[in-house]
């Protein structure tokens, strides 16, 4: 009876043991981030179902957007969040890297410490505010001086044909790129610092240059976390909404000129989920944004796979020339 009464005091210790309370709770917190995103799948797909039983595989296909007819396709939605992310994205990334490697490796710390502060102020900026500045400054700007030249010089190609605009999907692509240099600057800084000072100094005593050491010191060693930044910048660009409404011109086309007005699909959801005039409509937006939210979820875990692809070469390999 007392060996009884020892082994139920121990495992009544056991369960109430600290380590064994915080494993739970950490379980559960876990678990709870995984059971809110099944949920908001479960109720995105379940208010989306009326459009899906409807349009089927054709709301994918489908360029029309008439709320009158009952007509829905988000193609040219799909369309605009993928090109101006990926436009925005190429001309985000070098400048931002570029930015990272002076603050790092150029200038002196001081000084360093000061510019990266003022680019990391520009991710405190609210989206509205980009927007009321690319209305109010930049698409005038575009309008009377850049779309011009383009259309002068360079009309001949498919990308800048058309009327300048101002309101478009190239100022979509500028406020875009400069929305996103500061997340993707401020990550590369620290991947970069984090670099050991034994792989820089090991490169000069070789007899590297300063552009050398960088490119094969540096650069390699960082590149699983710049690659991690440029992904988040990714996910900001095709999630970004009101910034994109303002500068975009919001007409549902799909056309290659950059000069033309475009939609995406938060912008889309942003501009007509509050004044939805039928069920099938509200169903419609709402599958817009389940398919912007499997796209995120894809993009995230391609990232996720292909950073753990160049860390795994990076640890097999060493240093890459």
């Amino acid at each position: 009876m007392a060996g009884t009464s020892e082994e139920r005091q121990t495992a009544i210790r056991k369960f109430f043991n600290g380590d064994v309370i915080f494993k739970w709770m950490t379980a559960l917190f876990a678990a709870s981030i995984l059971v809110i995103l099944l949920l908001m799948i479960y109720e995105m797909s379940s208010e989306s179902l009326p459009a899906v039983r409807k349009f089927g595989w054709n709301f994918i296909s489908n360029s029309k957007w008439d709320a009158v007819q009952g007509n829905f396709g988000a193609l040219p939605f799909i369309y605009g969040s993928v090109i101006s992310s990926i436009l925005a994205l190429l001309l985000a990334t070098p400048l931002s890297i570029g930015a990272a490697i002076f603050i790092t490796e150029i200038v002196p710390k001081r000084l360093g410490s000061v510019i990266a502060s003022l680019i990391e102020l520009l991710a405190a900026i609210p989206s509205v505010i980009y927007g009321l500045w690319g209305i109010l400054v930049m698409a005038p700007w575009l309008q009377t001086s850049v779309q011009p030249f383009l259309i002068e010089h360079f009309g001949f190609l498919p990308f800048f044909q058309g009327a300048p605009y101002g309101v478009s999907m190239l100022a979509a692509v500028f406020i875009l790129m400069i929305m996103v240099v500061p997340i993707i600057t401020s990550i590369s800084k620290e991947m970069l610092l984090a670099v050991p000072q034994s792989q820089r100094e090991a490169a000069v005593a070789l007899g590297a240059t300063r552009w050398e050491m960088i490119r094969m010191a540096v650069l390699p060693y960082g590149r699983s976390g710049i690659l991690g930044a440029v992904i988040l910048g990714l996910g900001r660009a095709i999630g970004e909404t009101m910034a994109v409404t303002m500068v975009i011109g919001n007409t549902p086309q799909i056309s290659m000129s950059l000069l033309s007005p475009a939609y995406t699909m938060p912008s889309v959801i942003a501009n007509e989920f509050a004044e939805t005039t039928t069920k099938l409509h509200g169903s419609a937006l709402m599958e817009i944004g389940l398919i912007l939210l499997v796209v995120t979820l894809i993009i995230n875990i391609l990232a996720r796979l292909l950073v753990w692809s160049v860390t795994r070469g990076q640890s097999s390999g060493g240093m890459i020339q």
